[in-house]
C-alpha cells in the first residue's frame, strides 16, 4: 500500500486517484479516508485527481503513541503532499480535517496550494473561553473522552445520530451510513482518538485562518450539532479574506455524506475548483 514517512518515521496511508490538478482530502475524527470516497470519485471523475490520507493514529496509517495533536497533523499532511511533489492544489478538510488543512497552511505557507475548502471545520475554536463564548463548554469535551475511554464502540454507534442528523424528524439517514461512521470509528486506536479530542477543542488557529492567501470557501450547516456553526464556519469566514461562505440549511456535521446534502456540496465543489 502506498504510504508516506512522517518526521518521527510514522507511516502514512494515503489514496491516489485519477490524473489532473490534486484536490487534497482531509477527514473528520474519528473517520478515515474512505469518508471521503464519493467525494474522490466525484473530482476524478470530472478531471480531477483525488488524494487522501488516513489520518495517524487509525485506518491504515501508524498508531503512534505520540504525536496526535494539529501540529504534527499538518505535518503529515505535508509529508504526503512532498512524497507525491503535489502543487497548484485544491484542499479540502472536514471537521478535524478542516483544522488539519488550516494549520498546515499557517505552518508551510500555502506555495503549493491553489484553494482551500473547509466543511463543518473545527476552526478557529471550538472551545468556550473568555474570548470565545460561542464555544463548546470543556464539560462537552470530557463527556467526549469519557466516551472513548469506556465503551468507543457504543459511543461511536451513539454519535453516528448527531453526526449525520438522524436524530432530527424526517431523517432520511441510513443505517448502513451509520453503521459505516461505527466501522470507520473502530479503526482508530483509542490513544490517538483520545489525544485527537484536546486537539480539535483546544487548538486555536485564528492567525492560521488569517495567513491564508489563497481563494477560500466556508461550507456549514446551521444544524451541525458537533461544531456549532455560531463559533466555526461563521467566525472562519469572517477572518479568512475574501472566503466564499455558504451557509446549508438544515445541514448536519456530515453533510458530505448524507444524500440529501451531499449532491449540493459536490456541486458546490466542483464549481468551486473549476472557478
Amino acid at each position: 500500500m502506498p504510504y508516506a514517512t512522517a518526521k518521527d518515521g510514522t507511516q502514512i496511508f494515503f489514496k491516489d486517484w485519477g490524473t489532473g490538478q490534486p484536490v487534497v482530502f482531509s477527514h473528520g475524527w474519528p473517520l478515515t479516508a474512505d469518508a471521503w470516497d464519493p467525494q474522490m470519485q466525484w473530482m476524478v471523475d470530472n478531471g480531477f485527481r483525488g488524494v487522501a490520507h488516513d489520518r495517524r493514529g487509525g485506518g491504515r496509517s501508524g498508531q503512534p503513541w505520540d504525536g496526535n495533536d494539529l501540529d504534527t497533523y499538518a505535518d503529515d499532511l505535508a509529508a504526503v503532499i512532498e512524497e507525491l511533489d503535489l502543487r497548484d492544489i485544491i484542499l479540502v478538510g472536514h471537521s478535524t480535517g478542516g483544522g488539519e488543512v488550516t494549520r498546515y497552511m499557517g505552518r508551510h505557507g500555502t506555495g503549493r496550494v491553489a484553494k482551500a475548502v473547509l466543511v463543518g471545520a473545527i476552526p478557529p475554536l471550538m472551545l468556550k473561553t473568555e474570548a470565545n463564548p460561542e464555544g463548546l463548554p470543556i464539560e462537552v469535551f470530557d463527556e467526549i473522552r469519557e466516551g472513548v475511554a469506556t465503551d468507543r464502540s457504543q459511543f461511536y454507534r451513539d454519535l453516528s445520530a448527531a453526526f449525520y442528523g438522524a436524530n432530527r424528524e424526517g431523517s432520511t439517514v441510513s443505517q448502513g451510513t451509520r453503521d459505516e461512521f461505527w466501522l470507520w470509528s473502530m479503526t482508530v486506536g483509542i490513544k490517538g482518538a483520545y489525544d485527537c479530542v484536546k486537539a480539535f477543542s483546544e487548538t486555536d488557529t485564528t492567525e492560521d485562518l488569517k495567513r491564508i492567501d489563497v481563494p477560500t470557501l466556508i461550507v456549514h450547516g446551521d444544524d451541525d450539532q458537533i461544531v456549532p456553526i455560531v463559533a466555526a464556519g461563521a467566525k472562519s469566514s469572517k477572518l479568512v479574506k475574501g472566503a466564499v461562505y455558504k451557509v446549508y440549511e438544515g445541514a448536519p456535521h456530515g453533510l458530505a455524506m448524507v444524500p440529501k446534502f451531499a449532491e449540493r456540496f459536490n456541486a458546490d465543489l466542483l464549481e468551486f475548483a473549476r472557478g
